[in-house]
């Protein structure tokens, strides 16, 4: 019994460490050690030119979506967090749903919204505030050109969410 929890434990610790991909390396390591340490991406584009991007959506608890890029030449060439204000603003009115997949990667499908009198559609992300606090980011799109519409984001104390005092993250 010993032996399974102690099992447990130490697997439970490799999930954690494959959280954001940390011991990849950059032009070194490629598809196959990403999926490895990463896990199955949420998302997956090829590129004519060869490349991959791989979004891995770390909700509804989590508060990141990691995008990665593998070069033409199969080697990683970048791991980044996509779930913040540099991102966000590039969400722009006009954009499909498929460039925003590519900017901040799967919201979650628990959080999808269609309000029939705007004919609205809204996708939503959570991710943690550059004041460290739970927050919530939403695109509203117009549901029957499937075009973005706009954006907004909001603090889980603002919804209402946290019980007592303040969500942090």
């Amino acid at each position: 019994m010993k032996a399974r929890l102690m099992l447990l434990a130490l697997l439970g610790l490799v999930a954690c460490a494959s959280y954001n991909g940390r011991g990849l390396r950059l032009g070194i390591d490629g598809y196959a050690q990403v999926i490895q340490l990463m896990g199955t991406p949420s998302m997956q584009w090829d590129s004519p030119d060869g490349s991959r991007q791989l979004a891995f959506a770390r909700g509804p608890a989590g508060y990141d979506t990691y995008m990665v890029f593998i070069g033409a030449d199969g080697l990683l060439q970048k791991k980044e967090n996509v779930l913040n204000r540099e991102h966000f603003i590039l969400i722009t009115p006009g954009m499909d749903k498929e460039d925003v997949l590519r900017i901040i990667g799967p919201s979650q499908p628990a959080w999808t919204a269609y309000f029939e009198r705007r004919d609205e559609l809204v996708w939503e992300w959570r991710y943690c505030d550059d004041w460290h606090e739970a927050s919530r980011f939403d695109v509203l799109f117009d549901n029957t050109s499937s075009k973005v519409r706009t954006t907004y984001s909001i603090t889980e104390s603002q919804k209402g969410m946290c019980g007592r005092g303040k969500c942090s993250c």
